[in-house]
């Protein structure tokens, strides 16, 4: 089962850059003047690059074959039986082989963190009347698995339970999980680097998209200085 976790914030606010950006280049075309709508288009370039490598390429996609980690400018993917430990602080960091890879979304706040304790304390009795809706039993639960715990910290937990869960359906299968291949259509990221055992490790490479995206944004801003 495959799963995507990232910022829904971030998300809507990149879509809705892009779209203001798609209408202002098209605009500048209509509309083209010589160096100035040169120099206005460099300057929405650069911003929707930052925006697009900020916002929009950022996630966790969790597969049947690991965990493929987009950050801006590059991709990590780590196979099950190569995730070793997983922390959070105000980001997630996923430690595979004596190298880490940090996660740069979905992230944490002090501020989001001292809200989540808040709503795992028990609510106080206030007067005679209960105004709050009772739960029922899968709310509760629900209620209860995420008390205390952040959106960055319930991803985390998602990660170590399906590695640990990919280990032992590989050892019960006698399947050593590094075997398994995965396209580097999808994730991005060439095959490669490994120990000398052929034990699955953290594979890291530049995203072929987010590089696209600086090429563009440094051409136009070329094209603005020669025009």
């Amino acid at each position: 089962m495959k799963q995507v976790f990232r910022s829904n914030f971030a998300m809507i606010v990149g879509w809705l850059w892009m779209v203001f950006a798609a209408g202002n280049a098209v605009d500048l075309v209509v509309r083209y003047n010589g160096r100035l709508s040169m120099v206005a288009a460099a300057v929405l370039g650069v911003l929707t690059m930052l925006v697009f490598v900020t916002c929009l390429r950022p996630m966790i996609v969790l597969s049947e074959e690991g965990v493929l980690v987009r950050n801006p400018l590059r991709n990590a993917f780590v196979p099950w039986s190569g995730v070793d430990e997983v922390k959070v602080s105000h980001l997630i960091t996923i430690t595979s082989g004596g190298r880490r890879v940090r996660c740069w979304a979905p992230q944490t706040s002090a501020r989001e963190r001292a809200a989540a304790a808040r709503k795992g304390r028990p609510a106080l009795a206030r007067g005679r009347f209960r105004t709050e809706p009772v739960r029922s039993k899968a709310e509760q639960a629900a209620a209860e698995a995420m008390a205390g715990k952040t959106h960055a910290d319930w991803v985390a937990e998602q990660i170590t339970e399906r590695a640990k869960a990919a280990r032992r359906a590989a050892s019960v299968a006698g399947t050593p999980e590094s075997d398994a291949t995965v396209p580097e259509a999808e994730t991005g990221v060439t095959s490669g680097t490994g120990t000398a055992s052929g034990t699955a490790a953290l594979r890291m490479n530049w995203a072929p998209s987010a590089l696209v995206a600086v090429a563009v944004a440094a051409l136009l801003v070329v094209a603005a200085f020669l025009v």
